[in-house]
């Protein structure tokens, strides 16, 4: 069970502070059942209602040694390789859904990858594509600020610089 002021992944709604645990007083509502009421951090006015066993809890936010870690991975991190279309938004869909940081930079880096080859081609980016990079950035982007203590809007960047450090200089 988690403890007032707690962050954690709750399911599509991302990142959500416990902010009290309690009983609901409503018509047809046990009595003894415990809920938590969450706030967004993305939505200061938000509150969500959810039962305390609910599975749409994933997990506790990352912490900042395994924001480290996974950043340092990213390199090592394959994409995702599905020439069907429809295939392709189905394994986006399973890996948002998994709430798991390493999927969500899956997603970005084959995102990433199609939309500069679109462009060399002389094509957009498909809406499909430019949705699911955004939910994945924006995923993954809050969670490593909040784990890290860096602005949400200077991830991508600091992310690169972690990366650009620690790759091994390339000997000819």
């Amino acid at each position: 069970m988690y403890e007032v002021g707690d962050l954690i992944v709750y399911g599509r709604t991302g990142i959500c502070e416990v902010t009290e645990i309690t009983t609901l007083k409503m018509d047809g509502v046990p009595k003894d059942k415990l809920y938590y009421i969450l706030r967004p951090v993305r939505e200061k006015r938000g509150k969500v209602f959810t039962p305390v066993d609910n599975e749409k809890i994933v997990r506790r936010v990352t912490s900042k040694e395994e924001a480290e870690e996974l950043i340092r991975e990213i390199p090592q991190i394959e994409g995702l390789w599905i020439g069907s279309e429809k295939q392709r938004e189905e394994k986006y869909k399973e890996c948002m859904k998994s709430c798991k940081c390493a999927e969500w930079v899956r997603i970005i880096k084959t995102l990433y990858q199609r939309k500069m080859s679109r462009l060399k081609q002389g094509k957009k980016i498909t809406a499909t594509d430019e949705r699911y990079l955004r939910m994945a950035e924006g995923n993954l982007y809050s969670e490593l600020s909040i784990a890290l203590g860096i602005p949400e809007s200077g991830m991508e960047a600091y992310i690169t610089n972690q990366i650009n450090e620690t790759e091994e200089p390339v000997l000819c």
